[in-house]
């Protein structure tokens, strides 16, 4: 109810009657009335509409019992809640309801009047009966049509939108009778579009099916169309995007509803409608995952997520959450999104044992009290640095922070017990032309460095870094009891692009829209693989369950994406015209940026797992020992913050060529 508005009560005595009360009091007299006019119009439409030619013995067993019919057919009313409903919403439910209790009450009134009085002539009943309804129809639903007759000729009010549906199915239908009872709402269904000829030049809720597909070109011109609606929630990912590149010509903004979710619920309004996405045009199903292998290895075990405060790190914390661990223990060194994934699992998973932590991962004396307190037997890296261009301005960061920081988080799961380690990785590691790509294909041999000596069983040979010496020393009694029994396996998990991520494109992209542009594209053929974040952080989960120690696995993406059509599908789905209303500029490629992202390295190829959609890349040789050796080094380097640190890189990770695209540009 609106503020400042009272409903209206009537007080009797000690009884104060509210206004829904006295309009049911009220119903219930007309409905009274209805039942006696009904079945004497019923004699008197039998006998001709003459009065004098009713014959007197069937009006006076017409007078015997319809005044105590009607008062129990009232009361039969009250039971069908026929008094209880808001009509100005009535809909099927008490269309229904008011049939059954119309239908109780002429049975009982039949029967009634045959076996009290006399049998009356066989029209009387099913005249009555028939008139009865309609009666007590036309005060029940007549305001709600009235309602809507009044709004359909009701000039469009300033600023209201001319609306296409796309479907005319029961979301279509729920949309339409959602908007036509929504007094705030002052946007108007003009036409409907739908693919099956059947539909075609007829109506629904009175707006004309104008045709498929095909047509909405000519329709949006033809009815000055400004929104569109796609209502057709079970259409897969391809149909959509058929739909949405047709409506991407035209000028008007793109809604649709999100699922078939909506339709079952009952939730398909006008505000269940969401903006059209540039996921939607990525012209595939969302990736589902069987997770059952993941709830068995996640139940019961103790699990750590590094980065756990961040776009990828806090979907794997929300699906961990979600397969019933022991415990869960978040580790970030940024506390305000930490904070936020904090409160919201709490919420949500009251009875998870749940730890939140500040730190980071370069601190090994941090890491070996995680690890010693809380004993993880899980770990799911996710702490780097990730940004390409700010990583190049500086490159000693991101040594210290994803190669170093990656190792020191290691070494700590190794001697602690950790039974399986799995890296997040990139795409932008296989042939790196920027210090971060460079940096996390470190972090792929470092994990395969230790894989490989665990192996062979040389776990003590593996040199620990750090930059404080203390109580983190793994072997301090000196014996190398520490080494034994490692059974720690490392794995990473490699893939593209994310939708929504921290520094997606997409973000930046809608705010240049919203600025009304420009809208930055770096290059007009640079392309990308994505996926959004649930997708892939449900693969990451599941290929750390394929683990064997030391794989590499990759993720099928899918076909990639010109960035350049994804920035003119957005802004067309805004509703305006790319390098018209929006202008694209293209900005060039920055510092350590590649046109294209490969997943494999040419040295690696594929092996499947029972996962279509998850491989393993063979692993490409290099001599263990003199990369472990040289990270010390390389350390130093980068925490002097040495400007050749670069050349050091270059001469570990043999596929980093920064030079040559230097020398290039």
């Amino acid at each position: 109810m609106e503020r400042g508005k009272r409903q209206k009560s009537i007080r009797i005595g000690r009884f104060t009657m509210e206004h829904w009360q006295i309009i049911s009091v009220g119903l219930a007299i007309y409905d009274f009335a209805a039942v006696c006019v009904a079945y004497f119009l019923a004699l008197f439409l039998r006998y001709d509409g003459v009065y004098t030619s009713i014959p007197e013995h069937f009006l006076k067993a017409y007078a015997r019992v319809i005044f105590p019919v009607a008062a129990v057919s009232v009361l039969i009313f009250v039971v069908f809640r026929m008094y209880n409903s808001m009509w100005r919403f009535a809909s099927y439910t008490e269309f229904v309801r008011t049939f059954m209790g119309s239908l109780v009450s002429s049975v009982i009134h039949t029967v009634a009047v045959t076996v009290i009085v006399m049998r009356m002539p066989l029209s009387y009943y099913f005249i009555g009966a028939g008139l009865q309804f309609i009666l007590l129809i036309i005060i029940r639903f007549g305001f709600r049509f009235l309602q809507i007759l009044k709004r359909s000729r009701e000039p469009l009010k300033e600023g209201a939108k001319r609306v296409m549906l796309i479907g005319a199915g029961d979301a279509a239908q729920s949309i339409l009778r959602d908007m036509a009872r929504a007094s705030e709402v002052d946007d108007r269904v003009v036409c409907i579009i739908d693919d099956n000829p059947n539909k075609w030049h007829r109506y629904m809720e009175g707006i004309p099916i104008v045709g498929g597909r095909d047509d909405i070109l000519s329709a949006v011109d033809k009815y000055k169309v400004d929104e569109i609606f796609l209502a057709i929630p079970s259409a897969t990912a391809q149909q959509k995007r058929d739909i949405l590149a047709i409506c991407s010509e035209t000028s008007c903004k793109l809604k649709q509803l999100p699922g078939l979710y909506q339709l079952v619920t009952g939730e398909v309004t006008v505000s269940a409608m969401k903006d059209v996405s540039v996921e939607d045009l990525l012209g595939r199903d969302p990736i589902r995952t069987d997770m059952q292998e993941v709830f068995q290895f996640i139940t019961g075990k103790t699990v750590l997520v590094t980065g756990g405060g961040g776009s990828i790190g806090s979907e794997l914390c929300r699906q961990i959450a979600a397969h019933k661990p022991k415990r869960l223990v978040i580790f970030d060194i940024y506390e305000n999104s930490t904070y936020a994934i904090q409160l919201e699992l709490k919420d949500k998973y009251p009875d998870l044992q749940l730890d939140v932590l500040i730190g980071s991962v370069r601190d090994s004396r941090r890491m070996f009290q995680v690890f010693r307190d809380y004993r993880p037997e899980v770990v799911y890296h996710a702490a780097a640095h990730k940004h390409v261009p700010l990583m190049e301005d500086s490159p000693c960061e991101s040594i210290k922070n994803n190669a170093i920081g990656t190792y020191k988080t290691a070494y700590a799961a190794m001697v602690h017990g950790c039974e399986r380690f799995v890296l997040i990785s990139t795409d932008k590691a296989v042939n790196p032309t920027n210090i971060m790509g460079a940096s996390k294909r470190m972090c792929e041999m470092i994990i395969q460095a230790f894989d490989a000596k665990i192996k062979a069983g040389k776990a003590a040979e593996i040199p620990q870094l750090f930059t404080h010496e203390g109580f983190e020393n793994a072997d301090k009694d000196g014996t190398g009891s520490v080494f034994r029994n490692i059974r720690t396996e490392f794995v990473a998990v490699r893939f593209g692009n994310v939708l929504g991520s921290n520094g997606s494109v997409i973000p930046i992209f809608k705010r240049q829209i919203e600025r009304g542009g420009p809208v930055t594209v770096t290059h007009p053929d640079i392309i990308r693989y994505f996926m959004t974040i649930p997708e892939a952080v449900s693969l990451v989960m599941l290929a750390g369950t394929y683990a064997k120690g030391g794989e590499i696995f990759v993720l099928d993406m899918g076909s990639p994406v010109k960035i350049d059509t994804l920035a003119r599908n957005l802004i067309k789905m805004s509703g305006f015209k790319p390098d018209i209303d929006i202008k694209i500029e293209y900005t060039g490629l920055r510092p350590g940026e590649k046109l294209y992202e490969e997943k494999l390295m040419e040295q690696e190829g594929l092996k499947k797992t029972d996962n279509d959609l998850i491989h393993i890349g063979n692993p490409v040789p290099f001599d263990t020992e003199e990369f472990l050796d040289g990270l010390e080094k390389l350390m130093a380097a980068a925490y002097g913050n040495k400007e050749n640190i670069r050349d050091l890189v270059e001469k570990m990770v043999p596929t980093y060529h920064y030079r040559r695209e230097k020398e290039t540009a």
